[in-house]
């Protein structure tokens, strides 16, 4: 393999170069990257970077351009520049400026891209929270007092409500489950997450449908809800999830999944002879839990994902199967929300220490397996929880190990 190409400088593409160079690959490589910035860290933006600290935000760039040229070891760092075309027999990818780039192994790490509301394009304060520019004018809006509505109570909406509230600025989320999160974490976490909005303040609308929204001289003004009320708001915030940017591979030849477009792949991550794909954009069947197909949109999978689907692609006859437990957080107000493993589960336990305590645990239980593990405010708790998934530990280990069993 003399040449690997890595469309998408994300996270998921950054550790493709790392575990390229790492592995002993002397070819070139070249990084690809739609955004005109940097690679950058993204769970930043949508936490501390939107804070009110009375300082200049932290750089969330992985590396200085130096840096990051030295690691491509004499590759091309090519950003601006999207990919608008594959050619799997001919190995070629076609980019946004009418050039053609050829590939021995190529790892597809372009990610997705936060849904809008139709008609919103050009109206001032509407924004969704996925990239570095998102940030920017979410963070501007909130520095200038905005009365802040988030459409949707996912964990990046309620994190830009907990920053907004954390200013002291009024913020509404609203939501049409009558439980905020109920697919994500169940019923009952889902009202723990419910009292922490109301506890610091935020106005949870659950049941609730957007019917459209006010505006005056290009501006937004306010939201309009089914039942006719409006939500004055100067921003608007749109959390209702996100599609993988896959467009460029229509016609290649790369299986698509038929709900949202994402790539389909193997255990080893390849989704086509040579191609390989990482992180946010990809399905793949997770053996450590019995083959489920995920797509996963968490910063700890798109890392692992990354180096494991560029080694696989410079020695696909040593190619290694991806079992991972899948794990993220979520910063609301002085709160940390954790969770490892799958949420679909036959049954949820809810534990907690004694009477009255908020600092919950949640188990998760499939068949006579744990699952999964959801905790507030228990961060020395959760990794313990995830080296038990891992074993493929029973339900009864699991409450055992809680202390309810």
């Amino acid at each position: 393999m003399e040449h690997l190409v890595v469309v998408g400088a994300s996270l998921a593409g950054i550790r493709a170069v790392e575990a390229a160079r790492k592995a002993g690959h002397q070819g070139a490589v070249t990084l690809v990257g739609a955004e005109r910035h940097l690679p950058y860290d993204c769970p930043p933006l949508s936490k501390a970077f939107l804070d009110d600290t009375g300082e200049e935000p932290a750089d969330p760039r992985f590396r200085t351009e130096e840096h990051l040229r030295h690691e491509l070891g004499g590759g091309e760092l090519r950003l601006g520049v999207p990919a608008t075309s594959l050619d799997t027999a001919s190995r070629l990818v076609g980019l946004g400026n009418g050039s053609e780039l050829g590939y021995d192994a190529l790892v597809v790490a372009t990610g997705g891209a936060a849904r809008t509301l139709p008609g919103t394009e050009d109206l001032s304060g509407v924004h969704a929270l996925r990239t570095w520019d998102d940030a920017l004018a979410v963070r501007s809006a909130l520095d200038a007092g905005a009365r802040t509505v988030v459409i949707g109570a996912g964990f990046i909406g309620s994190e830009v409500a907990s920053s907004a509230r954390k200013r002291g600025l009024p913020a509404t989320i609203v939501e049409t489950l009558p439980v905020p999160l109920v697919r994500s974490v169940g019923e009952d976490m889902g009202k723990a997450c419910a009292d922490l909005h109301r506890a610091h303040g935020t106005d949870l609308r659950c049941g609730e449908t957007v019917d459209g929204l006010e505006s005056s001289g290009g501006a937004v003004t306010g939201v309009r809800l089914g039942s006719g009320e409006i939500v004055p708001a100067d921003l608007v915030v749109v959390g209702i999830g996100v599609s993988p940017c896959t467009g460029w591979l229509e016609g290649s030849g790369v299986e698509l999944h038929e709900r949202d477009r994402g790539v389909v792949a193997d255990a080893t991550l390849r989704a086509a002879d040579g191609v390989y794909a990482a992180g946010d954009v990809v399905h793949f069947p997770n053996h450590l839990f019995d083959g489920e197909v995920m797509r996963l949109e968490h910063w700890t999978t798109a890392a692992e994902q990354g180096a494991v689907a560029a080694r696989n692609a410079l020695d696909p006859a040593n190619a290694t199967e991806l079992g991972t437990v899948p794990y993220f957080w979520s910063d609301w107000y002085s709160s940390r929300i954790q969770f490892v493993g799958r949420p679909a589960a036959d049954e949820i336990r809810v534990v907690s220490s004694e009477q009255g305590d908020d600092r919950f645990l949640a188990l998760y239980r499939r068949g006579d397996r744990l699952v999964g593990t959801i905790t507030i405010d228990r961060p020395t708790q959760i990794m313990k929880y995830k080296r038990l998934i891992s074993k493929r530990a029973s339900w009864a280990e699991a409450l055992q190990f809680a202390g309810v069993g």
